[in-house]
């Protein structure tokens, strides 16, 4: 008896082609917005070896992602003493507006990089 060749199945991935790394980059860019950093989480894990443009919008994403979580942890926190009603509110407004400047860069072909973000996947 002989079994079909298992490479297809644990083989290297083949590199996506430039417009639908662009798309998943917008997608992923636009995801954020509703489901903080689960679409870059798994964009990341899943297409970070598809190609160079894609891993870079994923990795950047990401970081931004669990930036706001930190911010939305400490604004939280200290929303106790009144400081940290401005720090979630700030925090709120470039969870919008960010996302949507990188989605834009990313439909034009453009690379970017989150401002204030911590780099914690490169």
């Amino acid at each position: 008896m002989t079994y079909p060749d298992p490479a297809p199945y644990g083989g290297p991935t083949a590199p996506m082609n430039p417009s639908d790394e662009k798309l998943w980059a917008v997608l992923i860019n636009l995801g954020g917005i509703f489901l903080s950093f689960f679409p870059a989480l798994i964009g990341y894990l899943l297409l970070k070896d598809r190609g160079p443009f894609i891993r870079a919008h994923t990795a950047t994403a990401l970081n931004f992602q669990l930036t706001l979580l930190i911010a939305y942890a400490v604004g939280g926190i200290l929303s106790v003493v009144l400081i940290g009603i401005p720090i979630l509110i700030a925090a709120g407004i470039l969870a919008i507006v960010f996302p949507i400047i990188a989605a834009v860069k990313a439909g034009n072909g453009q690379w970017f990089t989150y401002p204030l973000s911590i780099p914690f996947v490169r």
